[in-house]
C-alpha cells in the first residue's frame, strides 16, 4: 500500500492510519451545497408502534451465510433464537422508537477495503461496511413501516440518479 506521496507503507500502525484517513475523507462528507427544503413532511403520527410480528418478519428477511460484524452474532443464530431473542429485539426496537436514540453499539461497523482495479493505492479501493445483525433488523422495521406512506408524501416528485 502506498501513502499520499507514493511511498510504500509497511508499518501496521501507518497502514491503519492510512486506511482510517482514506475512509474518513471518503465517508464523512459534512458539506452539502445546493439543497433547499421548503416543506417538512412527516409520517410520524401515522406510523404505529412496531408490533412483535414486524420484528419477526425483519428477522426472517435476514440473509444467511453473511459475515457478522463487531457483535459476532450471525443471522442464523437470531433466526433460531426463538421467542426469547425475538422478544428482546422487539423491546430494543420500541426503546429506540420511544427514546428517539440509537444505541452507540449499533452505530459501530467494520469497513472492509476492496480493491476496485488497477494499482493498489487507497484511491482505488472502496469500503464495504459490515453492519451488525441487530442493526439490520432494527433499521428494517421503520423502513417497512414507512414504505406505504412514501407515495403519499413524495407524490409525483421522485428522484432518479
Amino acid at each position: 500500500m502506498n501513502d499520499e506521496k507514493g511511498h510504500l507503507v509497511t508499518n501496521s500502525h501507518s497502514l491503519l492510519a492510512r486506511w482510517r484517513n482514506h475512509f474518513s475523507q471518503l465517508l464523512n462528507v459534512h458539506v452539502v451545497n445546493g439543497v433547499w427544503q421548503t416543506e417538512i413532511h412527516t409520517a410520524e403520527a401515522l406510523v404505529p408502534e412496531p408490533r412483535a410480528c414486524e420484528g419477526e418478519m425483519a428477522i426472517e428477511k435476514l440473509k444467511r451465510h453473511k459475515s457478522p460484524d463487531i457483535d459476532q452474532v450471525p443471522s442464523e443464530l437470531i433466526k433460531v433464537g426463538g421467542r426469547t431473542i425475538h422478544s428482546e429485539i422487539h423491546k430494543l426496537i420500541n426503546s429506540i422508537r420511544n427514546e428517539e436514540e440509537f444505541p452507540e453499539q449499533l452505530k459501530e461497523l467494520i469497513i472492509v477495503p476492496i480493491c476496485k482495479m488497477g494499482v493498489k493505492q487507497t484511491s482505488n479501493y472502496t469500503g464495504i461496511p459490515l453492519l451488525s445483525t441487530t442493526y439490520k433488523i432494527v433499521s428494517n422495521i421503520p423502513l417497512s413501516g414507512l414504505t406505504p406512506y412514501t407515495e403519499e408524501i413524495t407524490g409525483d416528485h421522485k428522484c432518479e440518479f
